[in-house]
């Protein structure tokens, strides 16, 4: 899988929202990094736990603006709306030579935007 074809396939997956896309994209060591939870969530189970709840707190409502790409990494900048708050952030991917997924990491900013992401991100993961 080439550079294009991982930021693809995660592009299908949010137009999608077919999380079943995760399974192929995530490699096993793969580390998820949230500006709501301090420590990195390690492993493939966890990133697709957050990813999957992601994909389902944004919905609908997130659209990439810009990306930047290079040969294992891309920066994907995106806005959403979560609650009546317009959130705006960037997702930071790696990978490795197979193509998949070894760290995601999110920032998100107004602060008021990130307490309502945290607060549906929390509702989600809960179910």
């Amino acid at each position: 899988m080439t550079a294009i074809d991982t930021v693809q396939t995660w592009h299908r997956l949010v137009e999608t929202r077919d999380t079943a896309l995760l399974d192929d994209l995530l490699a096993e060591e793969c580390v998820f990094r949230s500006p709501a939870v301090h420590a990195p969530q390690e492993g493939k189970a966890l990133t697709t736990a957050y990813l999957s709840a992601a994909v389902v707190v944004l919905g609908s409502t997130l659209r990439y603006v810009e990306q930047w790409v290079s040969d294992n990494s891309a920066v994907l900048e995106f806005e959403a709306e979560v609650d009546g708050r317009t959130v705006h952030g960037v997702d930071m991917l790696r990978w490795g030579t197979d193509g998949r997924l070894t760290s995601f990491t999110v920032m998100i900013r107004p602060l008021r935007g990130l307490e309502s992401v945290i607060a549906a991100m929390g509702a989600e993961l809960s179910r």
